[in-house]
């Protein structure tokens, strides 16, 4: 397990549950010491696991201590295109290039603000569905919790981490977050 000597690190995890077993799930929590779970699944429920589902979910994770938080209805994923908002080109995916934009929205911004209030209380895993963070949302707004300072850690699997790296896509511009 990741380790900081230096305290003013902040350290935040991302996790996809993917076809896991709820054991096997909260066993990788448990290990990596995480005590908050911050779901951004735009929609909390899965027909193939049911497991995952939010009711189910809060219920497990309850049972061990760990507090779930969904702020999936801001910062889910699957968003249509964002009148108005600046073209984003470079993602080759649709779903990311509107996801950038949508980032530019204050609806965004706020649901943002209290994913990091979150993380700056205890240790936290953002969690979706996919286990691959390449492959989700989730590796954008790793990029912007990046930018705020914090070492993001995504697990692949319970002896297998990734330590997130700005995307292609991404810059900085002023200290900001842009996608070109």
């Amino acid at each position: 397990m990741p380790k900081t000597s230096n305290p003013t690190i902040r350290i935040i995890y991302t996790i996809g549950h993917s076809n896991r077993s709820i054991e096997d799930f909260i066993s990788i929590l448990i290990y990596y010491k995480i005590s908050t779970i911050i779901d951004v699944r735009r929609f909390p429920t899965s027909r193939k696991f049911p497991h995952f589902s939010r009711e189910n979910l809060v219920k497990e994770l309850s049972r061990v201590g760990i507090n779930y938080v969904w702020l999936g209805e801001k910062l889910g994923g699957l968003r249509g295109y964002v009148r108005g908002a600046k073209r984003i080109k470079c993602f080759r995916a649709e779903g990311y290039r509107n996801y950038a934009a949508y980032m530019q929205t204050e609806e965004w911004k706020k649901a943002f603000e209290k994913l990091v209030e979150l993380a700056q209380k205890s240790l936290s895993a953002v969690m979706c569905a996919e286990r691959i963070p390449w492959r989700c949302h989730r590796k954008l707004i790793s990029d912007a919790l990046l930018v705020r300072g914090f070492k993001v850690i995504h697990i692949i699997e319970k002896d297998r981490i990734v330590y997130h790296k700005l995307s292609k896509c991404a810059k900085l511009e002023n200290g900001r977050l842009v996608y070109m």
